[in-house]
């Protein structure tokens, strides 16, 4: 009785997306893609070619942009971005997005510097009980997935 309840219940978590098919979570590109509101932001990552990168084991920490923040960006720049001549350009936007490590929001307090993937540092601060990256406000936060987390944010952040 107790194998077929955890059978059970590892296809029940599974079915979910809170778990796959192995009994772990979701990594983080499939929690992405399970979502449904990051169909830009997965293109942009299959575009840059950095989806095995964020399938590997990290950890990472993601800041995830929402397709309504995508649609803030003026529609030629992302078409622009989408090209494959500009992968180079999409790929540093997007690690600009992810820390190694994982960090959830309650390991911020006060005001840190985080240096990113691609080098280059964002400002991470809580703020009356809010998060924000830069001028970025995360509005979902510790979505854990099996290789890092992620945190929804409400705007594409752009490196200098």
């Amino acid at each position: 009785m107790n194998k077929f309840f955890t059978l059970l219940t590892i296809s029940f978590l599974s079915f979910s997306g809170i778990l796959n098919a192995d009994g772990h979570k979701p990594d983080i590109v499939d929690t992405a893609v399970a979502a449904g509101s990051f169909n830009t932001l997965v293109k942009a990552v299959t575009a840059a070619e950095l989806v095995e990168t964020l399938k590997g084991k990290g950890p990472f920490t993601v800041f995830a942009p929402t397709d309504d923040a995508f649609s803030a960006l003026d529609s030629n720049l992302l078409e622009s971005l989408l090209k494959p001549e500009n992968k180079g350009k999409l790929a540093g936007i997007l690690t600009f997005h992810v820390l190694s490590g994982k960090v959830m929001s309650s390991d911020i307090s006060g005001t840190i510097e985080a240096t990113t993937v691609n080098g280059q540092k964002l400002i991470v601060k809580e703020s009356y009980g809010k998060v924000f990256v830069n001028d970025a406000q995360v509005v979902t936060a510790d979505i854990e997935a099996d290789n890092g987390v992620i945190h929804v944010i409400n705007k594409v952040l752009l490196p200098e």
